[in-house]
């Protein structure tokens, strides 16, 4: 009989990607929780918030992120294009997670990559323009429903796990 084990229990491989998460205007201290889970358990080496009101100390991204917070570098940035324009420099990929009428199913990017930027968008307004003007690619999600969208947490956990995959 099959037993459940803890994070105490199995011996995971500990690796860090050359990938880095920009949240472009994602806001909610849940959604900032889920993001930190997600940039430790896929190993993300960096995450980026910029036009966020972002706070640390908020008991719920503390309760939500389960003490990621302290083992996940982060950085709040006032220019996002700044900073996607020095990681473009030194060779970043970036790969905008948002449906658009250039983007393509993000099972179907097949590119093996050296090093990348994953950006996110609020829930309301998706990745700015500005942003998608600078990425390399668009991926989306498929969905199969009415809805074209989902949580930002829920759709950042697919696309780390498919790009994960490819670094």
């Amino acid at each position: 009989m099959a037993l459940q084990q803890s994070h105490t229990d199995v011996s995971f491989e500990r690796k860090t990607f050359p990938l880095i998460l920009l949240c472009d205007g994602v806001t909610g201290p849940a959604n900032f929780g889920g993001l930190f889970r997600l940039a430790d358990a896929f190993g993300v080496e960096k995450i980026i918030f910029s036009n966020t009101d972002f706070d640390s100390s908020s008991p719920r991204l503390k309760r939500t992120a389960r003490n990621t917070v302290e083992k996940t570098p982060f950085e709040i940035v006032d220019d996002t294009q700044e900073i996607l324009n020095l990681y473009k420099y030194q060779a970043y990929t970036i790969l905008s997670l948002e449906i658009t009428t250039e983007s393509i199913p993000i099972q179907d990017y097949n590119t093996k990559l050296k090093k990348c930027v994953l950006v996110v968008g609020s829930e309301r307004n998706g990745v700015s323009e500005a942003v998608l003007n600078t990425s390399d690619v668009h991926l989306h999600i498929p969905m199969f429903g009415e809805n074209s969208s989902m949580n930002v947490t829920q759709a950042t956990g697919i696309a780390l796990h498919e790009l994960t995959k490819l670094l």
